[in-house]
């Protein structure tokens, strides 16, 4: 941990990724705690209202509101939460997923590795959001269907970069010495190929993230995502985008959240790449 924390510090990107990332997480964790109006009520009164600027009303509509009286803090606050929590469950279901798939083609080969390996290629070849639109247009736009949606986009990368490392990992000494003295093929995999595969499949996984949460915002935009009244930065957006001239704050701070998450993810993602690949830790 001491020379994690070492080499973070060396590298203002990744100090400055992991920072404004954790910050994401205790807000979406704390969410409730946090959030100083309710995110879902409407209040006509309050219609419009601008961001305050005076000090006798600071905090109390420090974003403004939107059409419908709603705090836009709060609901930034609050969809922060189901951001994190549709993005982290797809990276995780279609890591897990992704991982198995590409340890059973890159050992065993021959038909398991030719038919994953065609149906990786298919997906490839078919544009991920035109595939997401549709499966989200015919089972239905509710959170658990988008998970699942987002978890099968994301799966084929993982797959790919965990195959080329089992190809040569199978090869290495210490997989063939557990072979020779009658290792099964999935104690091999799991005790001796898995640890090894770990480390490049998580730097996909923090990319992925990033993808994820544009995927989902973009879902939202159309209609096809987080379902009202449960707030959601994508379809804060599409509801602010008619008021763009007259209430710039309605899709600024939104489309301010959903940069910053994703800035901070792939400055992340970049730096566990390069700590954990020996070949750039000295070009830090």
């Amino acid at each position: 941990m001491k020379a994690f924390l070492k080499a973070l510090f060396r590298s203002r990107a990744g100090t400055f990724g992991w920072t404004c990332l954790l910050l994401f997480v205790l807000m979406a964790v704390f969410a409730p705690l946090l959030i100083p109006h309710d995110p879902t009520t409407a209040n006509l009164t309050n219609r419009m209202k601008p961001p305050t600027i005076s000090w006798l009303e600071l905090g109390i509509y420090p974003f403004g509101n939107d059409q419908l009286g709603r705090d836009i803090l709060s609901r930034i606050i609050m969809g922060s939460r189901i951001t994190m929590l549709i993005a982290g469950a797809s990276v995780l279901l279609g890591g897990v997923f992704g991982v198995f798939m590409g340890m059973v083609s890159g050992y065993f080969g021959g038909w398991a590795d030719r038919i994953i390996m065609r149906l990786a290629d298919i997906q490839l070849a078919f544009p991920l959001m035109l595939l997401a639109l549709i499966i989200v247009a015919v089972l239905g736009p509710n959170l658990t269907n988008l998970i699942l949606v987002l978890a099968l986009t994301s799966w084929v990368r993982y797959a790919r970069i965990v195959r080329g490392e089992v190809l040569s990992l199978r090869e290495r000494e210490f997989v063939v010495s557990a072979r020779a003295v009658g290792a099964s093929a999935w104690r091999i995999i799991l005790l001796h190929i898995l640890p090894n595969v770990l480390t490049p499949a998580l730097v996909v996984g923090t990319l992925e993230l990033a993808r994820v949460i544009i995927m989902e915002a973009a879902l939202s935009f159309l209609g096809l995502g987080v379902q009202p009244p449960n707030p959601s930065w994508g379809r804060m957006l599409a509801d602010g985008r008619t008021y763009m001239t007259s209430a710039w704050w309605l899709v600024t701070f939104p489309g301010l959240a959903i940069m910053l998450l994703v800035l901070s993810v792939n400055l992340v993602g970049d730096w566990l790449r390069d700590y954990f690949d020996p070949k750039l830790r000295g070009r830090r």
